[in-house]
C-alpha cells in the first residue's frame, strides 16, 4: 500500500482524513439545508457542524506546531475524536432526511427468511452473568482500542503509520454515517420491529456501564451498518498489518465484540454484516483513494 502523504494548503500540512471531514461537514450541511422539515433540531445541527469545522483545524495547527512526541500524538488522534463525535451526532440527526420510515422491518423479515428466526431473540436463551459481563466488556473496550492503537502504532512504528490507521477508521465511520441516511434502522431493543425480549440482561461493571451507554448515548438510527463492528474490524485489520502482537491480543475481543452487538440488543445480525462489509470497503476505497491523493507525487 502506498505511504500517505501530506500537502501544504494555507501553510498547514494536510492529510486525506482531513478531507474526509471537511467534505462530510459539507455535504451534512447542504443535506440539512435542503431538508429543513426532515431535520429535527436543525440549528443544533448547523451549530455543531460549524463548531467542528472551527474545533478541528484548531487542534490540527495545534498538532503540527507540536514537536514534543505525546503532546504531538494526543492532539492528533483528537482531531479523529472529533470527527467520529460530530459526524455521528450529526448523521443521527439526519437519519430520516431521505424518508420518514425505519426500516426495522425489513431487517426481522429478512433475517427471519435467511436464519430461520431472529438471532436477538434467539441468543436470549444463552443468557448467563459471566457471558453477559465478558461481552459487555467486549462492547464497551471498543472505546479504548481506538486510542490505546493508535498510541502503539504512534510511538512504535511511526506517525505515519498511525495516520494511515486513523484515516481508515474515519473513512469506515462516514461510510456507516451515510449508510444510517440511506437505509434508517433504529435498533433491536426499541421495538420499533415488534421484537419483545423477556430475558433481561444481568451483569455487573461492565454490563451497567453497556446500558448507560444504552440509555445516555445512543439514539435511534445508528444502527445499520454498525460503526461499532466496521470500526473494529479496521482495527483488528490494522493491528494485523503493523502489530502482530496487538492482532492476537484483540482477536478473541473483536470476535466477541461482533457478537456482543447482537448479544446485548444494540444491533441485528445485518447491521454486523453490513459494519464488516463497510469495513472491507473502506480497505479496498481508501487504498484507492491514497493513490489519488499520492497521484501527482508518483508522476514525479
Amino acid at each position: 500500500m502506498d505511504k500517505m502523504t501530506s500537502r501544504d494548503i494555507f501553510g498547514l500540512p494536510v492529510r486525506l482524513a482531513d478531507i474526509l471531514f471537511w467534505l462530510t461537514c459539507l455535504v451534512f450541511w447542504l443535506l440539512a439545508a435542503s431538508f429543513p422539515s426532515r431535520v429535527p433540531d436543525r440549528p443544533t445541527v448547523i451549530l455543531e457542524m460549524g463548531l467542528s469545522v472551527l474545533l478541528y483545524p484548531a487542534v490540527l495547527i495545534l498538532a503540527h506546531r507540536t514537536r514534543r512526541p505525546f503532546p504531538r500524538f494526543i492532539l492528533l488522534t483528537a482531531r479523529i475524536q472529533i470527527l467520529i463525535f460530530f459526524i455521528y451526532r450529526a448523521a443521527l440527526r439526519l437519519v430520516h432526511v431521505f424518508g420518514p420510515r425505519w426500516f426495522d422491518p425489513e431487517i426481522i423479515k429478512f433475517e427471519a427468511a435467511v436464519f430461520g428466526g431472529q438471532p436477538t431473540t434467539w441468543l436470549q436463551q444463552f443468557t448467563r452473568l459471566g457471558l453477559t459481563e465478558w461481552l459487555m466488556f467486549c462492547y464497551v473496550c471498543y472505546v479504548a482500542i481506538y486510542p490505546l492503537l493508535s498510541a502503539i502504532l504512534f510511538f512504535r512504528h511511526g506517525e505515519d503509520k498511525n495516520e494511515e490507521y486513523l484515516f481508515f477508521i474515519s473513512l469506515v465511520v462516514v461510510l456507516c454515517s451515510f449508510g444510517f441516511l440511506l437505509f434508517p434502522v433504529a435498533a433491536p431493543a426499541l421495538g420499533i420491529g415488534g421484537l419483545a425480549f423477556d430475558v433481561p440482561l444481568r451483569g455487573w461493571f461492565f454490563t451497567g456501564i453497556a446500558e448507560y451507554i444504552r440509555s445516555h448515548v445512543h439514539r435511534p438510527g445508528g444502527a445499520f451498518p454498525s460503526i461499532h463492528c466496521g470500526a473494529a474490524t479496521i482495527m483488528w485489520w490494522s493491528a494485523y498489518r503493523f502489530s502482530r502482537p496487538s492482532f492476537y491480543v484483540l482477536s478473541p475481543i473483536i470476535l466477541s465484540l461482533y457478537v456482543s452487538t447482537v448479544y446485548g440488543r444494540f444491533h441485528y445480525a445485518s447491521d454486523v454484516l453490513g459494519g464488516i462489509a463497510a469495513a472491507f470497503l473502506a480497505m479496498v476505497l481508501g487504498n484507492l483513494l491514497i493513490k489519488a491523493w499520492n497521484r501527482d507525487r508518483l508522476k514525479n
